[in-house]
């Protein structure tokens, strides 16, 4: 399960993705609210750690406008304020739980279970597009009967594909999802790895077809 923490406080912040880790949680950390929603909105996390108190758009902010644009993913507010009202915004704003700072490691680590039971709608163990199915777990892609195990960076591609199936995505949000923002990683590595799909995509017998949108990106189509 991929979970993204939005969190302003670097030393919180770095402890809170070692715990995820050490977890077996893949976490990735970013700092202030405008990051916060962009990587949200890439839909690839499967829970978002969000404070409320962030530099540049705070997170209520952030959480309203994920919701006015549709997502659906499960939010946890981290918030160093108690009072009710608080909560209360928060809550209304589309949140789907809250912790009030400072907490203990085990009871983050419970509310996160109990989040991603009850938001099986959301947080599911595979994706499915056409008859083929990507496991998040294992990182297994199957057709048929056939299946193939994939690379981290091969499963990280298909998996932004299939939860933006028929969307277009363009390739520096590839690069700045996956490689990170400082990478110095070259747009010709994610037609690499999209060639890589392709074959076990075809080797499995997938219909589903990886379509190039020249000087764009790509998208996840049924075959025409």
């Amino acid at each position: 399960m991929k979970i993204l923490v939005v969190e302003d406080e670097r030393e919180l912040s770095e402890v809170l993705v070692t715990l995820l880790k050490q977890n077996k949680y893949d976490a990735d950390a970013v700092y202030d609210g405008l990051s916060g929603e962009d990587y949200a909105l890439c839909g690839v996390y499967d829970l978002i750690l969000l404070d409320i108190m962030l530099p540049g758009k705070n997170g209520v902010e952030v959480l309203r406008s994920l919701r006015r644009q549709g997502l659906s993913t499960p939010v946890l507010l981290l918030t160093a304020k108690s009072e009710v009202d608080d909560k209360i915004l928060g809550l209304d704003a589309g949140a789907d739980d809250y912790l009030a700072k400072p907490f203990a490691s085990g009871e983050l680590l419970a509310r996160i279970r109990a989040m991603t039971r009850r938001k099986g709608e959301y947080v599911g163990d595979t994706l499915a597009f056409m008859e083929t199915t990507l496991d998040k777990n294992t990182h297994e892609l199957s057709c048929g009967g056939n299946k193939v195990n994939l690379p981290l960076k091969e499963y990280q591609i298909l998996e932004m594909l299939m939860q933006n199936s028929h969307q277009i995505i363009p390739k520096e949000r590839f690069i700045e999802k996956i490689w990170g923002y400082d990478s110095d990683s070259e747009y010709n590595a994610i037609e690499v790895y999209i060639s890589f799909l392709r074959k076990k995509l075809f080797a499995i017998g997938s219909g589903m077809q990886i379509k190039a949108v020249r000087g764009v990106g790509y998208a996840l189509e049924e075959p025409q």
